[in-house]
């Protein structure tokens, strides 16, 4: 057995965490809103996936003895991911669109000036 370096577990849970959080931002649907989702990856690689959990991740991860847990919740149209591995924990997280909107609309003229 190959084992392998630590910067390698830190970047698998990292694009986990992207990956799961760009399949959770594109995903629509009511049944979306409610509830969370738990997504743990066991010491085997095995993938198990809870609904409507409310355990916060840490502990879904020590309960099940998993090498990662993330927990993603929607609310209000924004996505929330969050991760625990052995190495380390992440948050992702979108914005509301007003918040967007209005980081982009701030600096810029509502008007045109002609001559």
């Amino acid at each position: 057995m190959r084992i392998r370096p630590d910067k390698d577990l830190v970047s698998d849970f990292l694009t986990n965490a992207e990956r799961i959080f760009e399949t959770a931002a594109a995903a629509s649907g009511a049944e979306l809103e409610s509830g969370a989702l738990a997504i743990l990856i066991g010491q085997d690689g095995a993938i198990h996936m809870l609904m409507n959990s409310d355990w916060p991740v840490d502990s879904l991860q020590a309960h099940h003895g998993a090498s990662a847990a993330y927990r993603v919740s929607r609310s209000d149209g924004q996505v929330r991911v969050e991760g625990k591995s052995r190495m380390g924990s992440c948050l992702l997280q979108s914005e509301p669109a007003s918040s967007v909107a209005k980081r982009f609309l701030a600096d810029r003229p509502r008007y045109l000036l002609a001559a």
